[in-house]
């Protein structure tokens, strides 16, 4: 069930929402009108530490070229309070998207998936498990091969904790925001962003490698057309591990663009940064 709340002063004027999942959890959302006629939805997924707040310019400027945007924060993210740092499995991550997007209108317009970093692997698995849901998929920067991961010893700790104190939290391994961006504007918004997620419980964490796993399979699921967006300077995933995943898809419409001298979040580049107008571009072809 979608509940409209009220307008954020925010780029782009969204509106935030909560969306009720079906074991009753209730997340935030929000809402960029689509400029005119919409041609078609984004449904935006977030990274394991960011949240809307940060991909609020680039989804005010796909709003203006004509596409309704929707940005969930996942549960227990961003302005999500309720069980903070914890999500009951991968799975249960993919069907909150899903029943997200069964819930949307049906009035025809496609819908296009776009899966930020961490979220990229759930934008891949979700093909998967809940397939013909999105027109295509837009990954950027996404997670699928890392470079930034728990040491061996906490990824124990993490495995041992998941049995027996499922509810301990572990620390995410990306709290040096220069791993992010070399913009040190963007890098003190990071550092001092209040809703950013820094730990996370066992239980997550599991989660996200038990996903890893499910990815090898969940490959064949994406069948649908691709943009893959990369940063030359990206510190937090192997960009050639990435590709090669994606070059495995059975999608037969696949797109990849790599920025020189950008860094992780495409989103901190500037506003005048060519991602966004490729994003653009990729839906006006792909808006049938």
């Amino acid at each position: 069930m979608l509940n409209m709340t009220f307008t954020l002063d925010e780029p782009g004027k969204p509106e935030l929402a909560t969306f009720a999942a079906s074991d009753g959890y209730p997340f935030f959302f929000r809402r960029y009108p689509a400029a005119g006629t919409a041609r078609g939805r984004v449904v935006f997924i977030h990274g394991v530490q960011s949240h809307g707040t940060w991909y609020s310019a680039s989804c005010a400027k796909l709003a203006e070229a004509g596409y309704e945007v929707l940005f969930i924060d996942r549960r227990g993210c961003g302005q999500n309070v309720k069980n903070r740092g914890d999500m009951p499995g991968f799975r249960r991550a993919l069907d909150d998207i899903a029943e997200f997007i069964r819930a949307l209108p049906r009035d025809g317009l496609p819908v296009h998936a776009a899966a930020i970093s961490w979220g990229g692997k759930l934008g891949v698995a979700l093909q998967y498990r809940h397939p013909g849901l999105c027109r295509g998929l837009m990954l950027l920067c996404p997670g699928i091969v890392p470079k930034v991961r728990p040491s061996f010893f906490t990824r124990a700790r993490i495995a041992v904790a998941r049995v027996f104190r499922p509810s301990k939290f572990f620390p995410i391994p990306l709290n040096d925001p220069k791993l992010f961006t070399a913009n040190v504007e963007r890098q003190k918004f990071v550092e001092q962003d209040q809703l950013g997620l820094r730990y996370a419980t066992a239980r997550m964490l599991f989660g996200s490698f038990a996903l890893d796993i499910y990815l090898r399979r969940a490959a064949k699921g994406v069948t649908i057309p691709l943009l893959l967006l990369l940063a030359e300077h990206d510190a937090i995933i192997q960009n050639e591990g990435v590709r090669a995943y994606v070059d495995k898809l059975p999608s037969n419409d696949k797109n990849v663009i790599e920025y020189a001298d950008a860094h992780h979040t495409l989103e901190f580049e500037g506003d005048d940064h060519a991602f966004i107008n490729d994003m653009i571009a990729w839906l006006n072809t792909h808006a049938v």
